[in-house]
């Protein structure tokens, strides 16, 4: 799979662990930044890895900042994107069987790392259901 991954600053050790997570499970991996965990706007980074699943030239993103709400705000403006702010594994199974959410957005500041990870494989291993969810995520485009 490819799978798109960014952030802010709050988020780079996260991503970069996540990242060669991802890689030793075979998917290929596009970082949108930033390189180092020295102060950035996260729009900055979220708007092209947002561009990238929009476009399908990723098959998922990965947004990982302080709170999680930034990037999920700032993704959530493109068409066909649909950025799930998860806390739980949960939530990430359903953003995903229910509203099909091709982006995860995380909260670094109140995630363990290793339960980071482990929503980052519920979501990346989870199916779209279909069905009666179809016709709702058919609605959510303005």
């Amino acid at each position: 799979m490819n799978i798109a991954i960014g952030g802010d600053h709050a988020g780079f050790q996260y991503k970069e662990r996540i990242i060669k997570h991802l890689e030793s499970q075979g998917h290929t991996i596009k970082d949108f930044g930033p390189n180092s965990d020295d102060s950035v706007d996260y729009p900055d980074h979220v708007h092209p890895l947002a561009k990238s699943v929009a476009s399908n030239e990723c098959d998922l993103g990965i947004l990982i900042c302080g709170s999680g709400n930034g990037v999920a705000m700032t993704a959530n403006k493109h068409d066909n994107v649909r950025a799930a702010l998860c806390w739980n594994t949960e939530l990430a199974a359903l953003a995903k069987q229910h509203n099909n959410a091709n982006v995860i957005c995380l909260a670094a500041r109140f995630l363990a790392y290793e339960y980071a990870e482990s929503l980052v494989d519920t979501f990346v291993s989870t199916d779209f259901e279909g069905g009666r969810h179809q016709r709702r995520v058919d609605k959510i485009n303005c």
